[in-house]
């Protein structure tokens, strides 16, 4: 089942690159006592992801703080090795959170599982972005697969 607007965010642990170090952390740690703005992407370096998603996040961040919340989080399908990088990438500093669901944990957890098997690509996440406050959703855009309309930063900078 799909995670929705009033379910509390499933605890499991995801990874980050803390000072050049995997740091696992736990998802009630990433959203206890915050308002969070998270999005997650397919892939990282795939192409709308890279040419679209992201960087309309990272234009978006001034405006997303704004809003008074506290962190911006990016997640994928991906090792925590290639989302450190894609971060550098893209420039976003400490604006962001990039955060490795390498094994699936949270992506399968909330329901948001893309099945891009055949297309080498294997399982990955859907593209969404969300409202959390104190661990509980309270919006939720997920985009149907192979789409990119209703979880752009300015849709969820509507919604925070």
């Amino acid at each position: 089942m799909t995670i929705k607007v009033g379910d509390t965010i499933p605890s499991v642990t995801v990874f980050t690159m803390k000072e050049g170090e995997v740091t696992p952390v736990s998802t009630d740690d990433l959203f206890a006592d915050k308002r969070v703005a998270f999005f997650g992407v397919p892939g990282a370096f795939t192409p709308t992801c890279s040419q679209q998603h992201l960087p309309g996040y990272v234009q978006g961040a001034d405006g997303l703080k704004a809003k008074k919340l506290d962190s911006i989080i990016c997640m994928a399908v991906n090792d925590v090795f290639v989302m450190d990088a894609w971060g550098r990438e893209h420039e976003v500093g400490d604006d962001f959170l990039m955060v490795a669901d390498g094994d699936a944990a949270l992506t399968k957890a909330a329901g948001l599982e893309l099945d891009l098997n055949g297309k080498g690509l294997g399982l990955r996440c859907q593209r969404f972005s969300m409202i959390v406050e104190n661990g509980v959703v309270k919006s939720i855009n997920i985009d149907p697969a192979g789409t990119f309309d209703k979880s752009s930063c300015e849709i969820l900078l509507s919604q925070a």
